[in-house]
């Protein structure tokens, strides 16, 4: 629990900072005639008494991995090592995730804490591996080993839901698929393939993820040059039952054109799953979509739309529009878009299926001459048959969110990365540092509510939840922190005042 003391320390804390912030208001005068920032004497000592870490806030995940009991886990159901000198297999997994959530961008970066003694004793480490010992355990993975870690880390995961019970399960489980490249510039590569849609040789892994908390659930690796649907099913399926393990009792897929596995649909449908996926916009479908009475297409309305009704603001100046005008380029201009819906049956399905057709009407503009409009169609299937149109077409772009999820991992936690020289080793890099962004989620999943506070702190956890990895390393992570250890206790003793103190101490009440 947080003591009473803690807590009056970080609000004195705030109002400190609060109060200096203040003054600056409608400005200040100056104290001399040179600028604010004006620190020129400084001199380097080097503490004997304190020692502190940069990322204090490491000790919450800590704490969590703990309570979770996943180190055992690991240590258990992944036997890749024959004796222990010393490491256990959870030591060279934690090494690395714990790599990203210090702000590590490669494996080089664990040098820098296998040397830092206050970082060992934050751990409760005597040394860690070093990043060419690290490399080295991921070569012992086979792609069964993969399977194996990524089996246990969604058992924690799914004991993760489970305390979050009711508010997560009772929703609709949104499982979206989608291909990342991986481009490397390496030459000895096993695996590696050319990948002519993005014009560069590396892997094509699957992401798999739950839409509802932003969580990678499976990472498959695959050579660069292999189809994004491949193996998708099997996929979706583990993540059905991994959902339906949680408490979850109804469940959407969701994927782009290349992930609408037209064979599965029947198999699904009788599963009780639902789907909604993007169509090709094939010259027959466009053909049955130009065939359909005017009067079937509806205007779409998108929401952004509803929300400023009534509610005009003042625009700022569009200069790339006056650029484009300028210059006389070709520009695409959005008019209009129109929802209509017929019954489709795939070739491979034995039934029919909801087919929603978007027209989308484009103008055509170069300069201030208008060269004409152009239709253009695109296509979503379904087997729901409670959504709206509107809402097919809103689930189809909600998907979206998972190219934000696979920017951040592959820019922020740079799990999507190839330093390694062989498909499966890189396939358990990838897998093991993509750990680091579901600790994220599980500190937001896992932080105690009160009903008094519980609408305040249900927009903490969605926050926290949607955070770029980089801002919530410098928000909840990157504290400096004295390390003091009394008896049997380890105190993380912070240095540094943030905003979010508050929320990270309130974890520790999470177990």
């Amino acid at each position: 629990m947080v003591s009473r003391e803690l807590q009056e320390k970080l609000r004195q804390e705030k109002r400190m900072i609060e109060r200096r912030l203040a003054r600056a208001k409608g400005g200040m005068k100056p104290l001399s005639d040179g600028p604010e920032l004006s620190t020129r004497s400084v001199r380097f000592e080097f503490s004997d008494r304190t020692r502190a870490i940069d990322a204090g806030g490491l000790g919450a995940i800590v704490e969590m991995v703990a309570d979770l009991g996943l180190a055992k886990r690991i240590d258990d159901g992944l036997p890749l090592l024959e004796r222990y000198r010393p490491y256990h297999e959870s030591d060279h997994v934690l090494n690395i995730a714990y790599n990203a959530m210090c702000g590590g961008r490669t494996l080089d970066d664990i040098e820098l804490r296998r040397n830092n003694r206050v970082f060992l004793e934050a751990v409760g480490a005597r040394m860690i591996p070093d990043p060419t010992t690290a490399g080295d355990f991921c070569r012992r993975f086979s792609a069964d080993d993969v399977w194996k870690l990524m089996h246990i880390i969604n058992d924690v995961r799914v004991d993760v839901w489970k305390r979050r019970g009711a508010e997560l399960t009772d929703q609709v489980a949104c499982i979206d698929a989608d291909g990342v490249v991986v481009g490397t510039l390496g030459e000895c590569k096993q695996g590696m393939d050319y990948n002519h849609h993005k014009k560069t040789w590396g892997y094509h892994p699957l992401v798999v993820s739950l839409g509802n908390t932003q969580e990678p659930l499976f990472l498959v690796n695959r050579s660069g040059n292999r189809p994004s649907s491949e193996g998708a099913a099997e996929v979706y399926d583990q993540a059905v039952e991994l959902c339906r393990r949680a408490g979850f009792e109804r469940f959407r897929l969701r994927g782009d054109t290349d992930f609408s596995l037209t064979k599965n649909f029947d198999r699904w449908t009788e599963q009780g799953v639902r789907f909604v996926f993007g169509y090709d916009a094939s010259q027959a479908m466009i053909s049955r979509a130009q065939g359909l009475p005017d009067e079937e297409f509806e205007e779409l309305c998108r929401k952004a739309k509803h929300a400023l009704e009534g509610k005009p603001r003042t625009k700022q100046p569009r200069v790339k529009q006056g650029i484009v005008v300028e210059r006389e380029y070709l520009d695409l201009v959005l008019e209009s878009e129109a929802l209509a819906e017929f019954e489709h049956k795939p070739a491979r399905a034995k039934q029919s299926y909801r087919m929603i057709v978007l027209e989308k009407t484009i103008l055509e503009e170069r300069g201030q001459q208008c060269l004409g409009n152009t239709t253009r169609y695109l296509f979503y299937v379904t087997n729901d048959r409670e959504l709206t149109k509107e809402q097919v077409v809103a689930e189809a772009n909600e998907r979206c969110n998972q190219e934000n999820l696979n920017a951040h991992l592959k820019s922020g936690v740079r799990a999507l990365r190839a330093p390694l020289n062989t498909l499966e080793a890189n396939w358990a890099y990838m897998v093991i540092t993509s750990l680091a962004w579901s600790f994220k989620a599980w500190f937001a999943l896992r932080l105690p509510s009160s009903p008094r506070w519980h609408d305040e702190h249900e927009a903490e956890r969605d926050s926290i939840l949607k955070m770029e990895f980089r801002t919530f390393l410098n928000r909840f992570m990157l504290i400096p922190a004295q390390i003091v250890r009394t008896g049997r206790r380890l105190v993380f003793r912070f240095l540094a005042w943030r905003p979010e103190l508050h929320i990270l101490a309130r974890s520790l009440g999470a177990s």
